[in-house]
Order: structure tokens, then sequence, then C-alpha cells
């Protein structure tokens, strides 16, 4: 989506707040917070929940409070259950496990990280070696690495790319996590393309809408701001990468959970300070924080619409067949 032109004034005499648009929740997210609040109403709980629907604390404990249950893994459920699957995703081992354990499963696995699983099973089905860009902990990869795990090869970094040896230098094709920084992404497909010429990777890029736009509203706003506070979690992927994109333009970023981890030294100083917040953050966590900021001195504020975001995304069929 191409980015809407704008001007912005920094002549304020008080101190000042912009605050990024699109920020906050992406349509997956949406659609997963949907799905486990619907079934909480249509089965009542408990409903149980493998690893967090997103990576996000004060989602996570509201949808526990309301009788949501958290797992770490389906032996956690008891036989015959519900289980919902996080938006992240999940391997072909664990739906074999949720299928032995006889789970009513509720599938919340965002339509974009679907997309690249297809994506790396068609890759597989055509003997192609896989490398998949990513962070190896993070629970999108570890599904999608389980979808092709014999053929599959993960790269974090350019050094991990010069490390690697594949069966068949000319069958290689590429995937990325949905939630990486562009920059440290293209960088290493270059060197991919440098060490295997005869790579490709999707007929469209895998980092989502919703990543990319934040990112580059980030980048947009660089210039006019001294300070940029992320709202977002620790476990927050696209959250810690607009981090990272801030201070790769020699801005002074932070993210913050909430206000309550803003420390004052860090607005020392501060003219004109940048908000916004990762995908999974709701929210009223960022006007919280645009109160806690107004509190200590910045006055103004000016809203910085990017893009228009008017994605949306379909509920599961398991949800879709009982609202009917």
């Amino acid at each position: 989506m191409p980015l809407k032109p704008f001007t912005w004034n920094t002549d304020s005499v008080d101190r000042k707040i912009f605050l990024l648009k699109p920020r906050g929740f992406c349509a997956g997210v949406v659609r997963a917070i949907d799905v486990v609040k619907i079934a909480l109403d249509l089965y009542g709980p408990p409903v149980y929940v493998r690893k967090e629907i997103v990576h996000n604390k004060h989602v996570v404990d509201e949808l526990r409070s309301a009788g949501a249950v958290f797992v770490e893994e389906l032996d956690e459920v008891p036989v015959g259950a519900r289980a919902i699957f996080s938006a992240h995703g999940v391997s072909p081992a664990v739906r074999l496990q949720a299928k032995e354990r006889r789970l009513e499963v509720i599938d919340a696995t965002c339509p974009l990280v679907t997309k690249v699983h297809l994506e790396a099973v068609k890759f597989g089905r055509e003997k192609y070696s896989i490398v998949l860009i990513g962070h190896k902990d993070h629970d999108e990869v570890i599904g999608t690495l389980g979808e092709v795990p014999q053929s599959s090869y993960l790269v974090e970094t350019v050094e991990d790319v010069d490390r690697l040896e594949l069966a068949d230098p000319n069958r290689v094709r590429y995937l990325t996590q949905t939630t990486l920084s562009l920059d440290e992404t293209r960088e290493i497909i270059t060197r991919l393309k440098q060490r295997f010429p005869q790579i490709q990777g999707p007929p469209a890029q895998d980092i989502c809408y919703a990543t990319e736009n934040r990112q580059m509203a980030v980048k947009a706003i660089s210039e006019a701001i001294d300070l940029l506070l992320v709202v977002g979690s620790q476990n927050s992927s696209n959250s810690k990468r607009l981090v990272e994109v801030a201070e790769n333009f020699g801005v002074r970023s932070y993210l913050v959970n909430d206000r309550g981890d803003v420390e004052l030294s860090c607005l020392e100083g501060v003219k004109n300070v940048g908000v916004t917040a990762g995908a999974s953050a709701p929210e009223h966590l960022v006007q919280e924080l645009i109160e806690f900021l107004h509190d200590h001195g910045f006055r103004e504020k000016e809203e910085i619409e990017m893009v228009d975001e008017d994605v949306r995304f379909s509920l599961p069929a398991e949800l879709t067949v009982s609202l009917r």
C-alpha cells in the first residue's frame, strides 16, 4: 500500500507526541482474539488455547480471566476437550496429536501464516530445499519448519546463509517469517541470491501487510522525533522489529509493555516523541501511554496516518458452522 503524503510541525513550543497510524491490532490478531471470545460465548469455559493466542501479556490475561486456559502443549488438554491453535500456527505433528486426543480443534492461525505453510508444502512436494528466514524460537517458525522438516533450513543472519550446505544448490526456494524487519530480510535475500543464483521466493512476499505498514511509518517519521516508544510485549517479534527500525535510523527507541515500563529518565531532553504499537498490542494501552506522556509535559498530540488498513479475515470454518 502506498504511504500517504504528509507534513508535520516540529516548531511547537510544547513537547509533542506524534501518534502513528496504523498501529496496534492487525486483522490476524483481531480474528484470533475474536475466536477465543466467541468460543467462550458459544461453549462456555473452559476453552483451552495452545500457547499464547497472540504475543501480548495483557490480551492473554484478559482472556484467561474470561475462562480461557492457556497451555504449552496439547498433552495438558483433557482428552475430547475443545482446543484453539494460536495465531502463529502449528506443525502437522501438533495437528496429529490433537486428532489422537480427539480434541475439538478451532484453528485461529493467521491466514497469512497459513499462506507460508502452504508454500512450504508446495515447495517440499516439488523436491526443493527450503530456506526459511526467521527466528528459531518463534512459534510461527517452529510451525513452518514442521511442514517439511527433512528439507527445510533456518537462517537468521547473512552469516547463516554463508554456512548453508544444500543437497542441490540449483533447486532452492526461500520463505520468510511474517513479522521480520524488511531491511534485514532484504539483506539476507540478497546474499541467498548471490550464493544460489537459481533460488526463488514465493509469488508475493511473506512479510505481512501490517508489519510492513508499521515499519514504513516509523521510517517516515524518524527525522521528526527524538524518541520512539513502541507498545508491545517482549516476546512480540513485530514489536521488537519496530524498535530496531527506529534505532537503525538513529532514533532512541524503547519497547514498553505499558505505561508502567516508561522510565522518566528516558524523557529527559526529549521534545518530540513518537508512539506506535505492535500488531498484538491493545489500543487502550496506547491511550494510557498518551495520558502518561501528557501528564509529564507532552501537551500537544498529532496523529500521523500513513496508510489505510481495511483488511478483514473471516472466522474459522469450525466457528462459522456453530454460529449458524
